[in-house]
């Protein structure tokens, strides 16, 4: 295992509560900073993988499906022609993060970028035949999505934003 890979077995304590609430803050602390800086901050993810390869980043604007409350999460994503790709990942955790919920409910909603925002996108789960396509592409992208998927015994979707 090299200074900046991932072990070959989930951390303990990975789906802990402390896990979940730290993984919120930070993301609260990246969203705050991207739109404080149009995106020249935080438009890039430099952890694990991402530090010797950073990653872009985008905010994903979702609306709780319960709530009915708007919520910003930062996501790395891939291009794909006009599409930006994402991944419900969560760090390899054994249940898909909120956002990818809240999409399945409401699909029509909104991305910044950086220098851009508001930019309107549909999104959908991309289908077995797709995903099998996307998945080396993202790995390639941030090759810790192959030990979050090692870690977990559900599949991680992969869900593919059209803009509008």
């Amino acid at each position: 295992m090299g200074r900046f890979s991932l072990p070959e077995q989930a951390p303990k304590g990975l789906d802990s509560p402390v896990t979940a609430a730290m993984m919120k803050y930070m993301a609260r602390v990246q969203t705050k900073v991207f739109t404080l800086t149009g995106g020249r901050i935080g438009s890039k993810w430099r952890v694990g993988a991402g530090f010797r390869k950073p990653v872009p980043t985008l905010l994903l604007e979702h609306c709780g499906r319960k709530s009915g409350r708007l919520f910003t999460t930062p996501l790395l994503y891939l291009r794909s022609g006009d599409d930006l790709v994402i991944v419900a990942s969560q760090g390899g955790l054994p249940k898909h993060p909120q956002w990818y919920f809240n999409l399945l409910a409401e699909p029509e909603t909104r991305v910044q970028l950086k220098g851009r925002r508001d930019v309107p996108v549909t999104a959908r789960v991309a289908p077995s035949d797709e995903r099998r396509d996307l998945w080396p592409r993202l790995v390639d992208l941030y090759r810790d999505f192959a030990k979050y998927q090692e870690w977990t015994d559900r599949e991680i979707p992969v869900v593919v934003l059209t803009p509008r």
